[in-house]
């Protein structure tokens, strides 16, 4: 390899392209690098000299890249994720006077009930530490980790890439939000003749629980689907209506009184809350910094939060 080459390069340029890149969009990568567009537009001419080719080109409203830079940036990603990792190493990370700004993915349910608390407990430790929360579900979560606008997320998982990693951080107990208070437990025939909402990111009126409730032969009426748990207390209280969403959410609505909640009256599987998070940011401080306090406020104390 010519080392000389590197003295023609800007470390800028390469990090201007590689969000081109994943962007599309002139104005977007702008946004995302947090500069103007005519700096980007001005790196792009620079671009196209250093590496002599188009790059890209315009179709409609996006930057189609051309078969050089698709070339170009299958050499280029891992090396300055390279870059990243050896320049972190110089510097620890001190959470008291940093103002590092933290790009993290939360589920809705995790960003209602565990959010609050981690900020909380934050605000002393880190009080210039900014963060950004992206909402995810499971099959977001690889493709906003791979173009680095998260860091880390925090949500149920499936189906991952191969350099990614897991941490369990607790088990997912499902609970039922009512409005009515009983010295008893609904039984599953009332569970499932009152009218339910749902939540769901899509739209759906079926999910998991529906799917729980076929495998024992029965089913429930839902009557109602919104896409967000946050709306449930409000939705729920003065009417019949129940609703499943994890303890960690439930619990908190329910502490203020007006709502009550209790275990689902049949059997659930196991379901698990993990942090995922890619391997080369394994040893950042900053990160292992953040992963540490994600943990912490949001695992599971009590139990074993486990490497996978």
């Amino acid at each position: 390899m010519n080392r000389n080459e590197l003295r023609r390069a800007d470390i800028n340029l390469m990090v201007v392209f590689e969000t081109l890149m994943h962007e599309r969009h002139v104005t977007r990568a702008a946004e995302k690098l947090f500069v103007g567009q005519p700096t980007i537009s001005s790196a792009l001419n620079r671009l196209r000299t250093l590496f002599n080719d188009p790059l890209f080109i315009r179709v409609g409203h996006r930057m189609e890249p051309t078969a050089r830079a698709e070339e170009i940036i299958q050499h280029l990603s891992p090396a300055l994720d390279a870059m990243s990792m050896a320049l972190s190493l110089t510097h620890d990370f001190d959470p008291l006077v940093n103002e590092m700004t933290f790009r993290i993915g939360l589920s809705d349910d995790v960003e209602f009930g565990l959010l609050p608390p981690l900020l909380r407990g934050l605000r002393s430790e880190a009080p210039k530490v900014v963060f950004v929360v992206r909402h995810v579900d499971y099959w977001r979560i690889p493709d906003l980790l791979a173009s680095g606008e998260i860091t880390v997320g925090i949500s149920q998982t499936r189906g991952l890439p191969a350099n990614a990693k897991r941490k369990l951080l607790r088990k997912i107990n499902p609970r039922m939000l009512r409005a009515d208070k009983s010295d008893q437990p609904m039984s599953l025939d009332e569970y499932c003749e009152r009218p339910h909402v749902l939540v769901s990111h899509t739209g759906h009126l079926s999910g998991y629980v529906d799917d729980w409730l076929a495998e024992i032969g029965r089913k429930r009426r839902v009557v109602l689907s919104v896409p967000q748990f946050s709306a449930l207390p409000a939705i729920i209280a003065g009417t019949d209506l129940v609703a499943g969403l994890p303890d960690y959410a439930a619990n908190p609505m329910a502490a203020g009184g007006t709502l009550f909640a209790e275990a689902l009256p049949f059997e659930v599987p196991n379901l698990e809350l993990a942090m995922v998070w890619l391997a080369n940011m394994d040893t950042d401080p900053a990160e292992r910094w953040l992963r540490s306090r994600l943990e912490h406020f949001m695992g599971d104390r009590a139990g074993s939060a486990s490497h996978l």
